[in-house]
């Protein structure tokens, strides 16, 4: 076996199906009790509420029918009200049910194909050779070493991409009740196979990297630095660009509604745009019965999601740090229970940061099930620009925590240490950029 690399069996895959299978299990086990335990009995909840509005805005209606007394119709009026809110109350709480057990259904089942079928692949595949002295990576800084794992994954990109409007279709369809033929769905999935396939190769080549041998860059800019942080960087630097579309086209798409903030500081008369923040933060502006309505409660999601993705950030850091102490020792108390080991410490860091990030985007879809519901939709201008520019973040988010997955699996298996901790350490910087992202989307969309 080659001292640059460290052996890895093909039963160690299988720990990967394993994982999958976990993932699977909580998956259904949140969608059980979430989405269709608690969601029933807010459901229930939601129709007794629709029924006392309903007998609440006929006895009005019938009062004002008869010419009751002025007091008797304004008392029914504020009852009306008082049971309309009371119905808009259940129906979001039924929403935060629903929507949470669907969505953590959803990613779990993501998760465990993305890592379970790429541990299956792996798995079946025959153990290499380690007799030689040769290896993958060598031990030479300077060696270029060749991989087919982008050029698979790119073929399984263009692929899903050609298929999707069919396949977005077809699911639309499939949601909406409608007859659907699942040949639609055909060329996308055939492009998420390939991608599996290329992301597997890529887990084969990368799991016993063991730090010797990184590409080290031979020319300016870039020269005596690792290729590939060199070129995660220009990554970051291209992604800035394309948040700095989306977030300067929101702010001169502004400059032209008549919002609530316009009106407050005399620049126009009447509101003529809702925005997100209308109907998130207290004291929004109203229009056409629409918007107004945010409050504490609302704005809390996009606050909690703030704080986790800053923990997030913070917890990535303490695993990279972690792992590239030489000299570690547990810490003491009930923290050294759950860290007994650098091994476990590394790891159950990367998992704290999957947790925080998996609870953003289960946070980020009740969250938008509650706007739609109250009447923000993608119709709008400022609807268009805020779902697109949050939904292109929440899925850069769910990129890196199938990256993630990866990460937790190698440092439960190979381990992490101080000679082979650069993944850890690439990771953190694109998703410290995911991070840095979302405190500019957060004032921009929720509180202005």
């Amino acid at each position: 076996m080659s001292s640059s690399e460290a052996h890895v069996d093909n039963s160690i895959w299988m720990r990967a199906v394993l994982m999958g299978s976990t993932f699977l299990i909580i998956g259904i086990l949140a969608f059980a009790t979430m989405g269709v335990g608690m969601a029933n009995i807010r459901h229930h909840d939601y129709e007794e509420a629709v029924h006392h509005y309903e007998d609440a805005k006929h006895d009005y209606e019938e009062a004002k029918a008869n010419n009751a007394s002025t007091e008797e119709i304004a008392q029914l009026k504020a009852e009306k009200e008082e049971a309309h809110h009371h119905e808009i109350d259940a129906h979001l709480s039924y929403l935060t049910w629903r929507t949470a057990g669907i969505t953590i259904l959803l990613m779990c089942i993501t998760y465990a194909s993305f890592i379970g079928l790429g541990g299956f692949v792996n798995s079946i595949q025959p153990d290499e050779d380690h007799s030689h002295a040769s290896s993958s990576y060598g031990g030479d800084d300077h060696e270029h070493h060749g991989s087919g794992s982008p050029i698979i994954f790119a073929l399984g990109i263009m692929l899903f991409l050609m298929g999707f409007p069919e396949f977005q279709a077809t699911l639309s369809d499939m949601l909406s009740g409608n007859e659907t033929e699942l040949g639609g769905i055909g060329l996308s999935m055939l492009g998420l196979f390939v991608i599996v396939l290329g992301v597997s190769n890529w887990w084969r080549e990368d799991l016993p990297f063991i730090g010797n041998g990184e590409q080290i860059a031979t020319s300016a800019p870039f020269e005596g630095q690792h290729i590939r942080k060199a070129g995660l960087w220009v990554f970051i630097m291209s992604e800035i660009m394309v948040f700095a579309t989306f977030f300067s086209s929101y702010l001169r798409m502004r400059t032209e509604w008549c919002t609530g903030w316009q009106v407050e500081a005399g620049n126009c008369e009447q509101v003529d745009m809702l925005t997100a923040s209308d109907f998130l933060r207290p004291g929004g502006a109203e229009l056409g019965g629409y918007g107004g309505q945010g409050d504490f409660m609302t704005l809390l999601p996009g606050a909690i999601n703030t704080f986790a993705l800053i923990i997030s950030s913070y917890t990535i850091v303490l695993a990279l740090k972690t792992a590239k102490n030489a000299n570690w020792e547990a810490p003491e108390g009930f923290m050294g229970k759950l860290m007994p080991t650098k091994k476990a410490a590394v790891r159950n860091y990367l998992i704290a940061t999957l947790l925080l990030g998996s609870m953003f985007i289960v946070l980020k879809l009740i969250e938008w099930s509650h706007l739609v519901a109250e009447g923000f939709t993608i119709g709008t201008q400022a609807g268009s620009i805020f779902y697109i520019s949050t939904g292109a973040h929440g899925l850069h988010v769910f990129i890196g925590l199938l990256v993630m997955l990866y990460l937790v699996f190698k440092a439960d298996t190979v381990e992490f240490n101080e000679d082979n901790a650069q993944g850890i350490e690439y990771f953190g910087l694109y998703w410290h950029f995911v991070d840095l992202a979302w405190v500019v989307i957060f004032p921009a969309f929720y509180l202005y």
